[in-house]
């Protein structure tokens, strides 16, 4: 028999360049599986801080890389109890921006990278506010989303960004083809394609040239 309880915790985030009165763009940056936001954040030290300001959140649940126990990365869920698990993130992520002062600021840029593609969108379907952009890097939109939703994106965002890699390790034909109908269905014509010629990497310089046009 599986029961549940309900308890309070906490979880840390980083802030690489804090929100100021000149910033036009507040980045919140969703890492991949096996990272931690100390690392991922480093990916961002090209944009400009005075227009841009970063805070990357940390995924929950810290495991070892390696069979040393030398090295520690994260992930955000697992296909094992994957619901409740996305609600822990989503109140996670909605208490850092309240604390933050940014719930409902219309500058917000909500990037996702890897696996954190599928916690991007699935944040700002729960969000339903104004976003100036979404930007889905190297990952997987989540199979539940449908029309419905691709609406309700469409009503609140100003921009769609996706990029893959055409070098990518991890991408096959059949889940090109599946990314390709998601991205159709959710946000029509308007979403922006970008197909740099990476690996299943962060394209930094991509990230940089996109943030000169939000």
């Amino acid at each position: 028999m599986i029961k549940t309880v309900s308890y309070t915790t906490s979880n840390s985030y980083e802030i690489l360049y804090p929100i100021k009165s000149t910033t036009e763009n507040i980045w919140i940056c969703l890492h991949g599986l096996g990272y931690l936001s100390t690392f991922f954040k480093r990916y961002f030290s090209k944009l400009d801080p005075e227009l841009n300001a970063v805070i990357v959140p940390q995924a929950p649940s810290k495991f070892y890389l390696d069979k040393k126990f030398k090295h520690v990365g994260a992930s955000w869920l697992t296909r094992v109890d994957t619901e409740r698990e996305m609600q822990n993130n989503l109140y996670y992520l909605k208490a850092l921006l309240r604390q933050e002062h940014i719930y409902d600021d219309p500058r917000l840029v909500i990037m996702g990278y890897s696996q954190g593609v599928s916690i991007a969108t699935r944040f700002l379907k729960d969000y339903e506010k104004p976003i100036k952009a979404l930007i889905m890097h190297s990952g997987s939109i989540p199979a539940e989303l449908d029309a419905a939703d691709g609406t309700v994106f469409q009503s609140l965002t100003n921009r769609f960004i996706h990029i893959a890699g055409t070098k990518d390790e991890y991408l096959t034909d059949e889940l090109i083809e599946r990314e390709e109908k998601k991205i159709k269905l959710l946000f029509g014509t308007d979403c922006e394609l970008h197909r740099p010629e990476i690996k299943h990497e962060v394209d930094t310089d991509l990230l940089l040239q996109i943030s000169k046009t939000l």
